[in-house]
């Protein structure tokens, strides 16, 4: 826990909207400073270890969530509140993802690079909120929204059997 001025990852928004990412990046650090059972139900560490992982989400928190907060002291009770408060942007962010999913089209980009960047972004939007999208989902989805003059192209890239999508994306920038 040392340079706790330091701040690892963006803060907790007062409105919530960035509370699937902040979770996530707060679970992560907490567990690669060995604070992570801090914030599961029926832990038993250490008076030290809970105050460290308080502090470490304090810190990553806007000043107006701290001082709603200002009388939680631990750590469990503080991550639980927020999981109560603000676990319905899966509601709101699943939907926008699976819309943008259905209606992402290779040739509404007009490079590949902001293709394969619109796919991981939707993608992962959608992982986080715990809709699995797969391999094979990715490459179907990619060929099939091949430009209709460009039929005979995708029927080759799909004869050549790709099995992940970062194959295909490859190929896909090198032919471009």
């Amino acid at each position: 826990m040392t340079n706790l001025a330091k701040l690892d990852f963006v803060a907790l928004d007062i409105s919530g909207k960035n509370y699937l990412s902040w979770a996530l990046d707060a679970e992560i650090h907490l567990e690669a400073q060995n604070l992570g059972p801090t914030i599961k139900e029926g832990n038993s560490t250490s008076p030290q270890n809970k105050t460290k992982a308080m502090i470490f989400l304090r810190h990553h928190l806007h000043q107006g969530l701290k001082d709603e907060y200002l009388t939680v002291k631990d750590s469990l009770e503080l991550w639980t509140g927020f999981a109560d408060r603000f676990a319905h942007q899966k509601i709101v962010v699943l939907p926008r993802a699976r819309y943008e999913w259905t209606h992402l089209s290779l040739q509404d980009y007009s490079s590949m690079i902001y293709y394969n960047s619109a796919m991981f972004r939707i993608t992962s939007q959608m992982n986080l909120c715990g809709e699995t999208v797969t391999q094979a989902m990715m490459l179907e989805k990619t060929l099939s929204t091949f430009h209709a003059s460009y039929m005979v192209l995708q029927q080759q890239y799909r004869e050549r059997g790709f099995t992940k999508y970062s194959n295909l994306i490859s190929c896909l920038l090198v032919a471009e």
